[in-house]
């Protein structure tokens, strides 16, 4: 772990201590059930990367670089992405907890989300144009002058976004999504 970039390599049940403070960067690299809750992961980039079964819950991504990184099983709660590089920001979820996770202003066009819990997890002024929710639970998710055009959130739920605050062009719901939609309207739809 001491040389500035690492390839193709697999690193397991690595600590938070094992990888916080290392400036250095990933390319195509697997994290596996590593234990990086509260890492100081500053001015890290991962390139290509997957972390698969690892707790990131409370991690300080100031500065660091995620280009093309997909989670998966794992939790990332209250990550603050928002203070990641904004530079070639793409990443992508699969049944991952990101309860109170922040996205704020990021640009994460065609992004995944597939089973995951994103309860409260704010989405504020983030371009999520084409992303796909699927089966995620948006529960208290704040939406807020965020981008979804022809972004896909028919199986996904317990969403509540303001047609009116939000660009939704294309935007695609299923019916039983309706009354996250209309909520600002205090109205009942039943059936």
């Amino acid at each position: 772990m001491q040389s500035q970039h690492q390839e193709d390599q697999t690193f397991a049940k690595l600590t938070a201590d094992q990888l916080s403070g290392h400036n250095c960067t990933y390319e195509n690299c697997k994290f596996v059930n590593c234990n990086l809750s509260y890492a100081n992961l500053y001015s890290i980039v991962f390139i290509d990367c997957v972390f698969d079964g690892c707790n990131l819950s409370l991690a300080d991504v100031s500065n660091a670089g995620f280009q093309n990184v997909t989670f998966k099983h794992s939790k990332l709660s209250g990550v603050n992405f928002g203070k990641a590089l904004d530079f070639l920001f793409e990443v992508h979820f699969e049944s991952c907890i990101l309860d109170n996770a922040v996205f704020y202003k990021k640009k994460n066009k065609k992004a995944k989300f597939n089973d995951c819990s994103m309860v409260e997890t704010d989405l504020t002024e983030c371009d999520l144009t084409d992303a796909k929710f699927s089966n995620c639970n948006l529960n208290r998710a704040f939406f807020s002058r965020t981008i979804l055009k022809g972004a896909d959130l028919r199986s996904s739920y317990n969403f509540t976004i303001d047609p009116d605050n939000n660009q939704l062009k294309k935007t695609q719901f299923s019916l039983h999504g309706l009354p996250g939609l209309l909520s600002k309207y205090d109205i009942k739809i039943e059936g």
